[in-house]
């Protein structure tokens, strides 16, 4: 039988892709991408590019941390708590930072931990498909609703599960982002992990005590923290915190999705519109990014008409206020030999520091939002291709020794747990580390006296690294990612994958694309079909410096224009402009 060369079936499939985009079917222009400034400043590809294989790190990572029997130097990071607060159950703790005085089963009765720290790291181990109802016995998304704090009548999700701990750290000072985040955190996880004994109650209560903090404050959110016990709002030596609002609208909104009750899409707006309506940025850690995500969403599905690039840039440039987290954005430029655009943390505090936990969270927003306004897509590839290159350097195994302030700890947690942050200089004064620049550190101690240096290694801030490992997928060309669009996009129908690609090169590239099914695949960035009848894997042509958004349809789905969206099987929105 004559061979048929490798040269024809190339010329085939390229004739196929050709064809594919010959202007049969007409679904509109494409959509013009729209920049953030920041992100125009950061290379379209770092110099010291390196990915990791973030699904392969959140799961060893979940191996590393629920071990009850750790044979590493550090021992177990994880013990029991049954001092029974809120609910009458036992519960777990987890090591904030490694060898913490202040935590251990031994150290204050047992009982002080984090929500921040359990609740990240069960939902990044059950995005990377691990079942954390049911681990060793353990039911962790059972027990983790201990922290839902109703024996001081909050009624919410916080940080700790009691005062008592309060004061020994984690935001009981009080710092508004620490109380709003574990429900936003535990709604997720509970999408994650669905069904749980007791979880719904909690989620409605949730719902409703923000329902009421949103008319309380009734757009005024000019506040420190809040009361949701007297329904009061207070100022103290915390920076105000506005953006506390982006938190509230993303918890509503889910909560909407869930119970279908409208007052949760009418405060969800509310809070929105408290947060836009600011005059200027007030990013503090961690919540602005869900509040551009809900402006996105709704901008697509009511039709409203958020502005989402003031957004970006308020998260991009930074707090520069003096009343707020001055400072606070996202990093761009390199730190000695070090590329470290994307990272977020405090743009000037010693020319820079920043945080592993908050340099992930934002891609559980920012990557399910260019479904909804894909005219970012190609600055949040760029962006996420940069950051999340970046964040490999927080772990000792991925810098160099120079670069650590304690190089000859890095073995300890055998690189499953990073240093809490990377420095553009030692603030501690170290010999060794005059003139090198950038320095993975921590506070761990800092915040008590007699922490021991390994307390700059943060479990807390490693935990969220399911979210990378869930989103992203290397592809066959080196620096273009596939980054799952739907993985952290919560309460809503899913009906088909969705991926972001984002091209860094000043030539297309070709890549390949692993299907699910027998599938079409149709770019909702370009508005037209990129492959058809693809069976187990196909080629797709990602444009020079540009994105694709791709929706992996069933092969023989019917789309349809109408109202300028565009809709499958009569019944499925892959497109809203």
């Amino acid at each position: 039988m004559k061979m048929i060369s490798k040269s024809f079936y190339t010329f085939i499939i390229v004739g196929l892709l050709v064809s594919c985009s010959s202007g049969k079917d007409n679904f509109g222009e494409k959509i013009v991408q729209v920049s953030i400034n920041r992100v125009d400043s950061m290379p379209d590809i770092p110099e010291t590019y390196k990915m990791l294989d973030w699904r392969q790190k959140a799961k060893d990572y979940d191996r590393f941390i629920f071990d009850w029997n750790n044979k590493s130097e550090v021992g177990p990071l994880i013990w029991l708590d049954d001092a029974r607060r809120n609910i009458d159950q036992t519960t777990f703790g987890l090591y904030t930072a490694i060898k913490d005085i202040r935590q251990g089963k031994d150290a204050n009765n047992g009982e002080f931990h984090e929500s921040l720290n359990s609740l990240a790291a069960i939902l990044g181990a059950g995005l990377v498909g691990i079942d954390k109802t049911n681990q060793d016995g353990y039911n962790y998304v059972k027990m983790v609703q201990n922290y839902f704090n109703s024996d001081n009548g909050w009624n919410i999700m916080m940080n700790n599960t009691n005062p008592a701990v309060a004061n020994l750290g984690g935001g009981y000072g009080r710092d508004w982002w620490y109380d709003v985040l574990p429900n936003a955190l535990y709604y997720a996880v509970c999408d994650v992990f669905p069904n749980v004994d007791g979880a719904e109650r909690i989620q409605r209560s949730i719902a409703e005590q923000f329902v009421k903090a949103d008319s309380v404050l009734n757009g005024n959110y000019d506040y420190s923290y809040f009361d949701y016990k007297n329904l009061k709002g207070y100022v103290n030596h915390i920076p105000m915190q506005q953006d506390a609002a982006g938190g509230h609208a993303y918890v509503l909104l889910c909560a909407y999705h869930k119970f279908g009750d409208p007052r949760y899409l009418e405060h969800c707006k509310s809070a929105l519109e408290a947060l836009i309506s600011q005059k200027e940025s007030r990013f503090y850690e961690a919540l602005l990014p869900l509040g551009v995500y809900v402006a996105a969403y709704l901008n697509a599905t009511e039709r409203t008409n958020y502005n989402v690039s003031k957004l970006f840039d308020w998260v991009f440039d930074g707090c520069q206020s003096s009343s707020g987290r001055t400072g606070w954005g996202i990093i761009v430029g390199k730190w000695g030999d070090y590329d470290v655009s994307g990272l977020q943390g405090s743009i000037t505090d010693g020319g820079g520091y920043a945080f592993l936990m908050n340099s992930i969270k934002p891609a559980w927003p920012f990557i399910p939002l260019v479904k909804y306004q894909p005219e970012y897509a190609k600055a949040i590839g760029k962006w996420m291709l940069n950051n999340s290159s970046a964040c490999r350097l927080f772990y000792p195994g991925d810098i160099d020794e120079k670069h650590q302030w304690a190089p000859e700890l890095k073995n300890i947690t055998n690189n499953n747990v990073s240093y809490e942050g990377l420095r553009k200089a030692d603030d501690y004064g170290k010999e060794s580390l005059k003139g090198v620049s950038p320095v993975t550190i921590g506070d761990g101690p800092k915040w008590i006296e007699g922490n021991p240096a390994e307390s700059m290694f943060s479990v807390y801030s490693s935990s969220p690294v399911g979210i990378l490992g869930a989103i992203i997928t290397k592809t066959d060309v080196e620096g273009i990612l596939q980054l799952d669009c739907n993985a952290t996009d919560f309460y809503v129908d899913k009906p088909y994958p969705v991926y972001l690609y984002y091209n860094p090169y000043k030539e297309a590239k070709t890549i390949t694309y692993r299907a699910s099914q027998e599938c079409d695949l149709f770019d909702i960035v370009a508005k037209k079909y990129v492959a058809r009848n693809v069976n187990e894997s196909g080629l797709i042509e990602i444009p020079a410096n540009d994105a694709r958004v791709i929706v992996e349809l069933p092969q023989g789905t019917v789309l349809e224009l109408q109202d300028g969206k565009i809709i499958a099987n009569k019944e499925n929105i892959i497109a809203y402009k």
